[in-house]
């Protein structure tokens, strides 16, 4: 779910774990006490260029789903649209219950209920969501989703592991035929049954998500569709360039069939790639009221806005679900000696990147784990990493030297990378990054590291550092679990079938013994062994320097004085899109 931001002063290491682990509980917006009203336009302002995508096949960070699923894609279940712990819950969509399985949760099945339809006013069946969960095993057309269900559904491999499916462009008989069996639609058109090639307890829960959406074949025009994709949903979209994405309402959708989405606004948009200074003016000074910020401001800015009483009803900090980290790519060539790796990690200035970025109040606090704390049952603190007497919050320069130094023999081809060449990081483009980097290439220089940075519009970011073709040394990257389960981070993280993989570990010596252990933990049924074995495989993780600097992440939201409906959404880690509504 794929889904990302520091601190002004740091406590003691052992300390700061403690903090963590008592500290996040959510901090909500203001009560809404007022009626919503309809009408009006709600605009929102995003600093990059435009969602990463619309495509609900393509979707996987946080906002955006929850962006999407409120205003234009309904889902077989989606999560409850309610603010606090109960919006964890998952409550019928698209389908007339949450799913019903059977022979150990191998299979599942869901009924559509009856009515709903695509905003050309046909009627959503059985056939058009087999139609969309058949787009994922089109990864070289549509990549970047939700991967889960090219391992799970009951589908043979060929000789390389490879799913004999590939998806609706380019198949063949015998692939279709087993995709149709593993996903099957009843004599009615309305009972969807995914087969599935283990148990999964939890696969309901893949069903928020729009990769298990439906999508018409006559209107499916592969990568392209991400542009305007059909809606299902209250919104329609009208507009979707380089200057912003216009929503308006569906006609065809009816309140009727959907429980639980009220749209309110007669318009959406979200207007694309505005300078920050610009964006952070405009709700500094609510120049438009009506507005929504995607973006958190400027660490300078965010202070400003926060010490402002008058915008006391205006803004939320809360500890957000993400973890943010640098991924090494540990591929031949790359970041493949662990002591490299060590020394990178080692010799960052955690404390000058967390007081440029917010500090503690409105970044984050050094974290120890792939799995944030609020998983609460799959988290445990590590050993090593940020509690090794070596580390320091300020970098240990000296400590870095000697770990390059030691791998001038055991690793010289990367020793000579790291020290003459230069290691390439990629990094979102943005004013904060900027400097950040000045930081990181200060740090690093004083371990004799060379560092060159390369710099990606945030817009096309994760697409390009998800392509292994593209991806340099070190790639900045934040993740939140899908949901409450570390089986929707570990395995997509560390696993070369998962999701976003950005370490390309899979030639790695130390991987045969990860993969076995995520293997056991996704085949475990048993919730508390399975609880162990992730927690374990947290710590094996560590111990490799797969990902160095973990955050456990906070994040800030504003919005114009005109909005209303504002609370937090735990499930996503963000607005509650569908509550929002302007004031008259």
């Amino acid at each position: 779910m794929s889904r990302f931001s520091a601190r002004a002063r740091v406590l003691a290491v052992a300390t700061s774990t403690a903090l963590v682990m008592s500290g996040f509980a959510v901090v909500s917006a203001p009560a809404q006490s007022a009626t919503p009203q309809a009408g009006g336009i709600l605009t929102m302002l995003e600093h990059e260029p435009r969602l990463d995508h619309l495509d609900p096949t393509r979707i996987y960070t946080g906002r955006d789903l929850a962006f999407m699923n409120a205003f234009h894609t309904r889902t077989l279940v989606a999560y409850n649209p309610v603010p606090g712990e109960a919006g964890a819950g998952i409550v019928p969509d698209l389908a007339t219950n949450t799913g019903v399985p059977s022979n150990q949760a191998k299979v599942w099945k869901f009924t559509l209920r009856p009515g709903t339809k695509f905003e050309d006013g046909t009627a959503i069946t059985c056939e058009h969501v087999r139609y969309g969960v058949s787009r994922v095993f089109a990864q070289d057309v549509l990549p970047g989703g939700p991967t889960y269900l090219i391992t799970w559904l009951d589908i043979p491999t060929d000789a390389d592991g490879n799913s004999i499916y590939t998806g609706p462009y380019k198949n063949t008989p015998a692939g279709v035929k087993a995709f149709n069996k593993a996903v099957a639609c009843s004599p009615d058109n309305r009972t969807i049954t995914f087969t599935l090639n283990k148990s999964v307890a939890d696969f309901n829960y893949l069903g928020t998500y729009g990769v298990i959406s439906p999508v018409q074949k006559k209107n499916d025009t592969g990568d392209k569709y991400d542009l305007k994709p059909q809606a299902t949903g209250p919104y329609k979209i009208v507009q979707n360039d380089k200057t912003q994405l216009r929503m308006v309402r569906n006609k065809y959708w009816s309140k009727s069939t959907d429980v639980f989405r009220t749209p309110y606004p007669d318009n959406i948009v979200v207007r694309f790639g505005l300078a920050e200074d610009v964006r952070d003016q405009i709700m500094l000074e609510d120049q438009i009221p009506n507005t929504v910020s995607l973006d958190s401001l400027q660490p300078a800015n965010t202070r400003t806005f926060f010490a402002d009483p008058t915008k006391k009803n205006q803004r939320m900090n809360v500890f957000d679900p993400y973890v943010r980290y640098a991924a090494m790519n540990v591929s031949k060539g790359h970041m493949d000696c662990l002591a490299i790796r060590k020394a990178v990690f080692f010799a960052i200035n955690t404390q000058a990147l967390i007081d440029l970025s917010g500090g503690t109040v409105y970044y984050g606090v050094p974290g120890d784990n792939p799995v944030k704390p609020v998983l609460g049952l799959d988290y445990a603190p590590t050993k090593g990493n940020i509690h090794d007497p070596n580390w320091k919050i300020t970098g240990n320069p000296d400590y870095a030297k000697s770990l390059v130094e030691g791998a001038k023999a055991s690793c010289p081809d990367a020793y000579k990378k790291a020290t003459a060449d230069g290691i390439v990081w990629d990094i979102a483009q943005s004013a904060t990054n900027q400097k950040a980097s000045q930081l990181i290439t200060t740090a690093l220089n004083a371990a004799g590291i060379q560092i060159k940075f390369n710099f990606i519009p945030s817009g096309q970011y994760y697409s390009t550092v998800m392509n292994p073709a593209k991806q340099n040394d070190i790639s900045s990257a934040g993740w939140g679990a899908d949901w409450a389960n570390a089986s929707t981070v570990l395995p997509e993280l560390f696993t070369q079938e998962g999701g976003f993989n950005l370490s390309q570990n899979w030639n790695d010596p130390a991987y045969a013994a990860f993969k076995k252990l995520s293997d056991a933990g996704k085949n475990e049924t048993n919730r508390a062994k399975q609880a162990a074995i992730w927690k374990q495989a947290s710590q094996y993780v560590m111990d490799q320097y797969w990902i160095i600097r973990p955050i456990f992440g906070k994040g800030q939201f504003q919005w114009g004085s005109k909005v209303g409906g504002v609370y937090y959404w735990e499930p996503q880690g963000t607005f509650l899109f569908g509550s929002l509504y302007v004031k008259g």
